[in-house]
C-alpha cells in the first residue's frame, strides 16, 4: 500500500501544527462531555463551574459529577489508542487490537471468576481481577509464541492470541450459562463504558497507566525498526526479542488498565492509528502521541452521542465506539491512502 502523508518533507513543523489541532479537538470534546447529557448546560456554565464552583448551584454540581466520567474517557481512550498503535507495530498486523493478544478475553474470564467464586459486585473490585487476567493472558500468549526457533514472530503472536482467546471465552461461557446471577452482574461490565465510574475506580489504575504510557511513548524508534522486519532491525543493531518484550510490557499495562477500568471497548485502538497515519505517515514517533490525543476524543464524542441518542436512557460508550468507528474504518480502508505499517 503506498505511503502518503501530508508535509512529509517539511520537517516536523506540519505535524506539530496538526498535533496542536488535535489537542484543540480533545479540549472541545472534554468541554462537550461536561456540558451535554440528560441535563444540557452551556459551555459558559461549564467554565464557571470549573473556575468559580458554587456548591449550592445545581448546574455546578452536575458538571462536577461528570468530571470523573470525562477523566475516565481521557485515560481509557489514550491508553487504548497508544496500545493499539504499538500493538500494530509489534505484531506488524494492521488489524491488531487488544483482542489479538488475549487481553479482553483474559480480563473477562477473570472478572467472571471474581463474581462467581468471590462474589465481587463493584467496579472497584472488578479492576483488580480484570487487570490480573489481562496481564496473565498476555504473558501466556507471549510465552506460547516464543516457543520455537524464530521466537515470538508477528504471525505466531496473532495465532497464539486467537487460540487463547477462543479457549478463555469458552471457559467464561461455561461459568455464565451455569450461573444467572453471575451473568446479570457481568453483562454491565462486558458492554464497556465510562459511565458510573468514580475516583475510587480511577485512582488505582493511574500508576499502571502512567507506567505503560511512559514505556510505549519511548518505543517510537523501536517500532520504526521493527516495521522494517526482524532481519533489517537486527542489522540496524536492534535486539529484536528484548525490544518486542519491552514494548509488549507497555502494551499490557495500557490495555490491561483500560480494559479493567472501562470494560472491553472496541475499535478505538484499531481505527485511530489508521486515521493518524494519514497525517503522520509510518513514523511511530508521531503516531503514538497523535493516538494519545485523538483516541480519547473519539471515545468522549462516542460517549456523548450515547447519552443523547436514546433519552432518557443511555447507550454505553463501548457500543457507540463500534457504531461510530466501524464506518470510519471502512472509509479508511476503501480510501486506500493510509500509510503502511
Amino acid at each position: 500500500m503506498p505511503v502518503r502523508a501530508p508535509w512529509r518533507g517539511s520537517a516536523p513543523a506540519g505535524r506539530i501544527a496538526w498535533l496542536a489541532v488535535a489537542v484543540v479537538v480533545l479540549v472541545l470534546a472534554c468541554a462537550v462531555s461536561l456540558a451535554v447529557g440528560a441535563r444540557g448546560l452551556s459551555l459558559a456554565t461549564v467554565w464557571q463551574a470549573l473556575t468559580q464552583f458554587d456548591p449550592a448551584d445545581g448546574d455546578h454540581a452536575v458538571i462536577h459529577a461528570r468530571i470523573p466520567r470525562t477523566v475516565m474517557g481521557l485515560l481509557a481512550g489514550g491508553a487504548l489508542g497508544m496500545a493499539g498503535a504499538a500493538m500494530q507495530g509489534v505484531t506488524r498486523n494492521p488489524l491488531a487490537d487488544p483482542g489479538i493478544i488475549g487481553v479482553n478475553a483474559g480480563a473477562a474470564l477473570a472478572v467472571v471468576t471474581g463474581i462467581y467464586l468471590f462474589g465481587v459486585s463493584s467496579l472497584s473490585g472488578y479492576i483488580w481481577f480484570a487487570f490480573g487476567g489481562a496481564a496473565a493472558a498476555a504473558v501466556v500468549v507471549y510465552l506460547i509464541a516464543s516457543m520455537g526457533r524464530d521466537g515470538a514472530t508477528p504471525v505466531k503472536l496473532a495465532l497464539a492470541g486467537a487460540a487463547l482467546s477462543a479457549g478463555l471465552y469458552s471457559l467464561m461461557n461455561v461459568i455464565l450459562v451455569s450461573s444467572q446471577d453471575t451473568l446479570d452482574r457481568f453483562r454491565f461490565w462486558q458492554v464497556g463504558g465510562i459511565a458510573g465510574r468514580d475516583w475510587s475506580v480511577i485512582l488505582p489504575g493511574l500508576p499502571f497507566l502512567a507506567a505503560g504510557a511512559l514505556i510505549v511513548l519511548c518505543t517510537g524508534r523501536i517500532l520504526n525498526s521493527l516495521a522494517l522486519g526482524d532481519d533489517l532491525a537486527r542489522g540496524l543493531g536492534q535486539r529484536v526479542g528484548l525490544s518486542r518484550s519491552v514494548t509488549a510490557l507497555g502494551i499490557v499495562l495500557l490495555c490491561g488498565s483500560a480494559t479493567a477500568l472501562a470494560g472491553p471497548i472496541a475499535f478505538v485502538g484499531l481505527v485511530i492509528p489508521h486515521a493518524v497515519r494519514l497525517l503522520t505517515g509510518p513514523d511511530y514517533r508521531w503516531i503514538l502521541p497523535f493516538s494519545l490525543v485523538l483516541a480519547p476524543a473519539l471515545l468522549l464524542v462516542s460517549d456523548v452521542i450515547g447519552r443523547v441518542v436514546l433519552l432518557p436512557g443511555e447507550v454505553p460508550a463501548g457500543i457507540m465506539t463500534a457504531l461510530v468507528g466501524a464506518p470510519v474504518f471502512v472509509w479508511l480502508v476503501r480510501r486506500g491512502k493510509g500509510a503502511g505499517l
